[in-house]
Formats: structure tokens, sequence, C-alpha cells
């Protein structure tokens, strides 16, 4: 199944014209999605340009009880144009992801946190995350993290190699 098309409303990083689309259906409070993001920056280094990395929300609510939060957060911090700072510092503090310390991560990329505050629990931050969660539930997601190449969904594994050969053939 395809994934939905890569939007305006998506949060990309890297060269939008590359032949190369990694797109992650993650949880911020996801050990497995801990475990894939240095294996993403590491993708993200070796392809360069050659790729468009796509972050898409899915928390797993109800195994963990921050990962909604944590996305709003980062989402929030997207309006400030702090998404992928507060996303990496998200993933590099999994363990930690209080409402409070979510806060605190957005004064450390000096987003305005009162105004990150405010978006974090507005309409229009819950349908992002949630019209993120239906596009993974259309395609097919149903565990994180997910991966889609180039629109077809990546079932095997997600280790560096794995994951680089899977890219490069479509080179």
């Amino acid at each position: 199944m395809l994934h939905a098309n890569i939007s305006s409303n998506d949060q990309t990083q890297g060269n939008s014209s590359a032949p190369l689309v990694l797109v992650e259906y993650g949880d911020y409070e996801c050990p497995h999605c801990g475990a894939a993001y240095p294996i993403v920056k590491k993708l993200q280094k070796h392809f360069a340009d050659k790729l468009l990395f796509v972050f898409r929300n899915f928390p797993l609510s109800e195994m963990h009880p921050h990962a909604f939060a944590a996305a709003c957060a980062a989402e929030a911090a997207g309006l400030q144009n702090k998404f992928w700072p507060m996303h990496d510092l998200i993933f590099e503090n999994q363990q930690n992801l209080s409402t409070t310390q979510l806060l605190n991560y957005a004064g450390s990329i000096d987003a305005d946190v009162q105004q990150l505050a405010a978006d974090m629990y507005s309409k229009g931050i819950s349908e992002k995350v949630e019209g993120d969660v239906e596009s993974g539930a259309r395609s097919g997601v149903n565990g994180t993290p997910t991966f889609f190449i180039n629109g077809k969904r990546h079932d095997g594994y997600y280790e560096f190699e794995v994951l680089k050969h899977a890219l490069a053939k479509l080179l």
C-alpha cells in the first residue's frame, strides 16, 4: 500500500527533489524508534542530498503515555521552525518526557516556551498528530518504527546496512 503523498504539512529534512524518500512513522517514547533514530541520522549523512527524510507521528498512547504529548510538543516547536531540534532532543531524552521536561527542552532550543505550551494543546496541533496517525493506519502501519522507501513499505529490519542497501538499490 502506498503512503499518503508528502505535502507541505509534513515534517521533512533534506533535499525536497531527492531521488530517495524515506518516511518514518514513529513514536517518541518507543524504544525501537529510539534505536532507529541514530540509524536514520547515519543514513542522512551517507546519502546526503540524495535523501529526503519525512517524520510522521504515530504515538502508541496505550503503551507509551507520553508519546502523544511529545508529538504535540515537536509539532508545536515546528510552528516556530524548530521541529527538528525538538525532535532530536526528545529522542535523545526518551526516558524523560513529562510535560515539564518537554517545555524545558523547548527552552533549551530557544523556542518561545509559553507559545509552545499554548500551541501544544491547540486543536490544530492535535489534528496534525491525529492526521499522521490516520495516514499511517491507512497505509497499514500497526507498529513503530515503520518505514516507507519511495512510497513502498519497507518490511525488513531497520539496521543501517539493511536500510542503506534498500535505498541504494533504487539509485
